[in-house]
């Protein structure tokens, strides 16, 4: 009986404190319960919304190259992708030899679990914020290339994302010894070899010596 008086004790509780400062919310509206605002709900930097392509702004073109990793590794197969010679290679302004001709997701197939993020070898398809993205057409959510590019674009934007050897490169720069594998410490040095001893104890000598009689 006392049990079941904590229990809902512990309940009645739990639900008073809902009333004030709830956990989840009535989406999109945000506030407590007694004050609503129509503003939507923020969105926490680790959410996984749809794949985006990402943008090299310092070369003005995607980072994508087309090598159909993604593709193959993408457990719904909602992706699709071409290729074609990068003409800036021929001019010597990108060290891309190919580049994403065409790119296209459905993504009423695609299943937000982030393997074609994993896989992917340039930085170029990331998990942006994009999540209202709904339709009336059955077929109305395939997305093509440019408007996989505006997803990208606005995230990193809104995020401040940088590719991983770009972020690298900062860094080494802004501290030279960090990737040079260099410290102010003393390097350690290697444990010598305990030496062992050259003649037997007392002990065992009589032992080595019966053995030596023996096979002899």
């Amino acid at each position: 009986m006392l049990n079941s008086v904590k229990g809902m004790w512990l309940t009645l509780v739990s639900t008073v404190k809902g009333l004030g400062d709830p956990v989840t919310r009535q989406y999109p509206a945000t506030g407590k319960l007694w004050h609503r605002s129509p503003k939507p709900t923020p969105v926490q930097p680790r959410f996984m919304g749809f794949p985006a392509l990402t943008w090299d702004g310092e070369v003005e073109e995607p980072f994508c190259t087309s090598c159909m990793v993604c593709v193959r590794q993408c457990p719904t197969q909602c992706m699709s992708s071409t290729m074609i010679d990068n003409p800036l290679h021929a001019d010597g302004r990108s060290p891309r030899r190919k580049i994403v001709d065409s790119f296209e997701i459905n993504l009423n197939r695609c299943i937000l679990c982030g393997i074609c993020v994993e896989v992917c070898n340039f930085d170029a398809i990331v998990m942006s914020h994009e999540h209202e993205m709904s339709g009336y057409a059955r077929n109305g959510s395939r997305v093509d290339l440019p408007v996989l590019l505006d997803m990208g674009k606005k995230f990193q934007r809104e995020t401040g994302w940088t590719p991983d050897p770009v972020r690298e490169a900062r860094r080494v720069k802004s501290d030279p010894t960090a990737g040079d594998g260099s410290s102010t410490s003393e390097p350690q040095q290697p444990e010598q070899a305990q030496e062992l001893p050259q003649e037997l104890p007392p002990e065992l000598q009589g032992i080595s010596a019966a053995e030596d009689s023996s096979g002899a």
